[in-house]
């Protein structure tokens, strides 16, 4: 079964690859030997909203924090970069599938998108004995299930669409699955399902025009982290839906770890979420004057 369906996502692959969405993205600029390229839009994205949180923390959730630094980092750009055009693709607490986002970014012919999220390492199933009752004269344990997280995981990364190992994609299962919250999922991705690990074959396999561009501005935001004393998790290919389809250079930025108490509590202040902002936003600066002529 394995074997049929890896062929399957490799014709699938190769013979069509508007099966996933319904339109091809955008030609970008960036691609194109123009004698005057510069970036005029950037369309920045909070992770998650309303009836779908994203990851918890003990004080808050993730989708309110993404969208506290995304609002903050949009308006950073628009003092700083006054030749520059921001979009958001949400700026309340509503629900937003995958497909929409990137969809008004290639919709906008978007140059940049900046997706922002926060990470979280996921709790641990553990059975502890807790007595034993007599069956046919032997000792049967009787167990009590917990489940504990780790809350010592700290640090930053980020994501572009590429072609990480099927033993490598926690962080794709774990966004991809806000796609189960859309109506017709199924149908908006073409039997994609987050859940099956043979599903991210299919996104692994897409052509990304436009990775060398988003692993250099990954790498930039990255350095920007280090700089501010933060601890750096690099740069990470992942079969992810909200970037599979980009039509220009995207990423995925997880800010901080919302399991980590002492990273929660920095993410939340407005100390933390100024110096997150002022990275992501000299990144930016950076990759324009790079790419610009």
């Amino acid at each position: 079964m394995y074997k049929i369906k890896l062929v399957i996502a490799l014709l699938i692959s190769t013979l069509s690859l508007q099966l996933l969405f319904a339109a091809e993205p955008p030609t970008h600029p960036i691609l194109v030997n123009q004698q005057s390229y510069r970036i005029r839009t950037i369309v920045i994205d909070a992770g998650h909203g309303a009836h779908d949180p994203g990851t918890k923390g003990r004080i808050s959730v993730e989708k309110n924090v993404a969208l506290q630094v995304a609002l903050k980092l949009g308006r950073a750009i628009q003092q700083e970069l006054k030749d520059v055009n921001v979009i958001y693709t949400r700026t309340t607490d509503v629900f937003i599938p995958l497909y929409e986002r990137i969809g008004l970014a290639n919709k906008k012919k978007a140059d940049l998108f900046i997706s922002i999220h926060c990470n979280s390492m996921p709790n641990t199933k553990k059975r502890i004995v807790t007595g034993y009752r007599r069956r046919k004269g032997k000792r049967i344990p009787i167990y009590r299930t917990t489940y504990t997280q780790n809350t010592t995981t700290r640090g930053t990364e980020t994501f572009v669409s590429g072609y990480g190992r099927l033993s490598e994609q926690d962080a794709a299962v774990r966004e991809n699955a806000s796609m189960l919250l859309e109506d017709n999922y199924k149908e908006n991705y073409e039997g994609f399902d987050p859940k099956d690990p043979e599903s991210y074959i299919i996104f692994s396999l897409m052509k990304n025009a436009y990775r060398d561009q988003s692993i250099k501005l990954a790498s930039l935001v990255q350095e920007q982290y280090i700089k501010s004393g933060r601890e750096s998790r690099g740069v990470k290919e992942q079969s992810l839906a909200v970037l599979a389809r980009a039509g220009m250079p995207a990423i995925l930025t997880e800010i901080g770890f919302i399991s980590n108490p002492t990273e929660e509590r920095y993410m939340n202040s407005a100390e933390g979420q100024s110096t997150i902002v002022t990275n992501l936003l000299n990144a930016i600066k950076n990759y324009k004057r790079q790419v610009e002529n």
